[in-house]
């Protein structure tokens, strides 16, 4: 695959990730995980190893400040979180009829790319929207051939995420 391309795919997919605003978070302080599931990992680094998986909501103790790193505890659970992955308030938890603790008209380009049902082929073929479903099943085959160190060097090199 052509670098451009392969770059191309990078920034489209990071594209879709929400803006990061962080919090002003404090040591000895608290946060809540503000994702279906937030990963604790053993460095402040954003492919590290995972040493804990955490739920929606769950309230942390801030035991250290490194950047836009936190190291955090969750009862006898510890590990680095990146800030844009925290809240300062809890967030609500009430969840949509979907599962997931937002409603759909507040979630990301990232839950709308879920597979198409047959029933909205079947409407977008009859709105002259047959292509969607291709494109869709494109850009699935595309984000397949993109790695770990894909994301991570794309992030590094355009200061994105973790690493602004």
């Amino acid at each position: 695959m052509k670098t451009r391309s392969r770059s191309l795919i990078v920034a489209l997919t990071c594209a879709t990730a929400p803006a990061i605003m962080f919090a002003a978070f404090a040591v000895n302080g608290v946060a809540f995980t503000k994702r279906p599931e937030t990963a604790l990992l053993a460095e402040p680094q954003p492919l590290a190893e995972s040493t804990a998986r955490l739920d929606y909501a769950q309230e942390l103790k801030i035991q250290e400040v490194k950047g836009p790193w936190l190291r955090v505890t969750n009862g006898k659970t510890s590990g680095w979180v990146f800030a844009g992955n925290l809240a300062e308030e809890k967030p609500s938890e009430v969840r949509g009829l979907d599962g997931l603790p937002l409603p759909a008209s507040e979630t990301t380009a990232t839950t709308a790319a879920r597979p198409l049902i047959p029933a909205a082929e079947e409407y977008s073929t009859r709105r002259g929207l047959g292509k969607a479903a291709e494109d869709l099943s494109w850009l699935t085959q595309q984000h397949a051939t993109i790695t770990p160190a894909d994301v991570k060097a794309f992030l590094q090199e355009q200061k994105k995420g973790e690493f602004k």
